[in-house]
C-alpha cells in the first residue's frame, strides 16, 4: 500500500511539473479553451459557447463599398485668371481698391458615374463658373469632361466623359429610404483622395434650409466634408441613394449633420438636361408665405396646416383659376401641403399645360380650384415663387 501511495504521489508530482513548464512556455496551449454553461444534464448536455476575438464583432459594408466605389470619381475645377487691370500696379489704386485677384481658382469636388456611356452627376456649384473640368476615376484615369447642363435651383450639373469600360453606380430607390437605415458616404474629402465613412439617415424630408430653392434633403450622420459635394449616399448594398449637397458646420468640418440630394430629384433632373438640356418644372405665379398659428389666429382662420396665399400674378396660372390673396392652400394634386416648401416642390413635379386641382380655405368655406399649370420661367436663384 505505501509503495503504491508512493508511485501516485510522484506521478501527480511529475504532472504537475510539466504543467508548469507548458503554461510558462507555451501558454497559448492552455489558454482560450471552450466555456461550458453550467446548465444541462448527463443526458442533454448543455451546449458550448466559444469566446469569439473581439475584432471579429460588427458588420462590414466592404461589399457595397467595392461595389459604388468604382463609379465614384473626383471633379478637379480650375478657372482662367482674369485680365489684370493696367492700374493695378498704381500704390493709390491699390490702396483704395485692393489687389485685384488676378490668381487662376481651382476647386475638387466628387460625382458619380451613373451610366456607361460616361454621364456624370455632380453638384452645380462644384462645376459652377469654371472653365476646365477633369474628371479623376479610382483606377487613376483622368480625362476633361463636358458640361451636358446644369440646374442652380436643385444644385445639380451632368458632365460627360469619353473613356472604355466605365463603371457606373446602380440607382436605388430613395423614396423606400427610412429613418435609422444605415447609408455610406463617398467621395474626395478635402481632396486627400476617395474616403468611404458610414453613418445611418438622420431625417429625411428636410426643407427651408435656404440652401437650394427645390429642397428634399436626405439628413445623414456620415461624415461629408468639404470635397465630398456631388459624390454618392449609398445603402448598405451599394445602391445610390442620393447625391452629397452640404452640411452643418461652424469649423468647415462634419459635425455630424450631412444633406444630401435623393437619387428620385437627382435622376430626374438628369433626364431632363439629357434629354432637353433644360429641366421643365410647373407654375402657377403665386406668392406664397407659411401660416403660422399666429397667422391663423391673427385673421381668424379655420385651418391650421396649409400655406397662405399674400400675392397672385394676374394673368397667370392661378389668377385664371380663381385663386385670390388670403387663401390658403390645403392641397395641390391630392398632395397634402403645410409649408412653402413643399407648395414650391408640388407644383414644380406638375407637368406643365396640365390641370391641377386646388383645395383651399376660403374664409369659412372650403373651395375647390382647376388651374393651367404653366411652364416655370427661367429666375435668378434667390427667387423661389411657385
Amino acid at each position: 500500500m505505501r509503495k503504491t501511495w508512493l508511485i501516485f504521489s510522484q506521478a501527480v508530482t511529475v504532472a504537475l511539473a510539466m504543467w508548469f513548464v507548458v503554461a510558462t512556455l507555451k501558454p497559448e496551449w492552455v489558454q482560450n479553451r471552450p466555456l461550458s454553461t453550467a446548465v444541462g444534464s448527463s443526458s442533454n448536455p448543455a451546449p458550448q459557447i466559444t469566446l469569439a476575438p473581439a475584432a471579429a464583432g460588427g458588420s462590414s459594408y466592404a461589399a457595397a463599398a467595392k461595389r459604388a466605389a468604382p463609379a465614384v470619381v473626383s471633379v478637379i475645377t480650375s478657372k482662367t485668371p482674369t485680365a489684370r487691370d493696367p492700374r493695378a500696379a498704381d500704390p493709390w489704386f491699390r490702396y483704395f481698391f485692393g489687389d485685384p485677384d488676378s490668381q487662376a481658382q481651382s476647386g475638387v469636388g466628387s460625382g458619380v458615374i451613373v451610366s456607361p456611356e460616361g454621364y456624370v452627376l455632380t453638384n452645380n456649384h462644384v462645376v459652377e463658373r469654371m472653365d476646365d473640368i477633369e474628371v479623376v476615376l479610382s483606377d487613376g484615369r483622368r480625362t476633361k469632361a463636358e458640361v451636358i447642363g446644369t440646374d442652380p435651383e436643385a444644385d445639380l450639373a451632368v458632365l460627360r466623359i469619353k473613356l472604355d469600360k466605365l463603371p457606373s453606380v446602380s440607382f436605388g430607390d430613395s423614396d423606400a429610404l427610412q429613418v435609422g437605415d444605415v447609408v455610406l458616404a463617398i467621395g474626395n474629402p478635402f481632396g486627400v483622395g476617395q474616403t468611404v465613412t458610414s453613418g445611418i439617415v438622420s431625417a429625411l424630408g428636410r426643407n427651408q434650409l435656404g440652401i437650394n430653392t427645390f429642397e428634399n434633403f436626405i439628413q445623414t450622420d456620415a461624415a461629408i466634408n468639404p470635397g465630398n459635394s456631388g459624390g454618392a449616399l449609398i445603402d448598405a448594398a451599394g445602391n445610390l441613394m442620393g447625391i452629397n449637397t452640404a452640411i452643418y458646420s461652424r469649423s468647415g468640418g462634419s459635425l455630424g449633420i450631412g444633406f444630401a440630394i435623393p437619387v428620385s430629384t437627382a435622376r430626374q433632373v438628369m433626364e431632363g438636361l439629357i434629354r432637353d438640356g433644360q429641366v421643365t418644372r410647373g407654375w402657377i405665379g403665386v406668392e406664397p408665405r407659411d401660416l403660422t398659428p399666429e397667422i391663423a389666429e391673427t385673421f381668424n382662420l379655420k385651418v391650421s396646416q396649409g400655406v397662405l396665399i399674400t400675392g397672385v400674378l394676374q394673368g397667370g396660372p392661378a389668377s385664371d383659376g380663381g385663386l385670390r390673396p388670403g387663401d390658403v392652400v390645403v392641397k395641390v394634386a391630392d398632395s397634402p401641403v403645410g409649408n412653402t416648401s413643399q407648395l414650391l416642390n408640388v407644383v414644380a413635379s406638375l407637368k406643365p399645360r396640365s390641370k391641377a386641382r386646388l383645395v383651399v380655405q376660403r374664409g369659412d368655406s372650403e373651395v375647390t380650384l382647376d388651374v393651367i399649370v404653366a411652364q416655370r420661367p427661367k429666375a435668378p436663384r434667390q427667387q423661389r415663387e411657385p
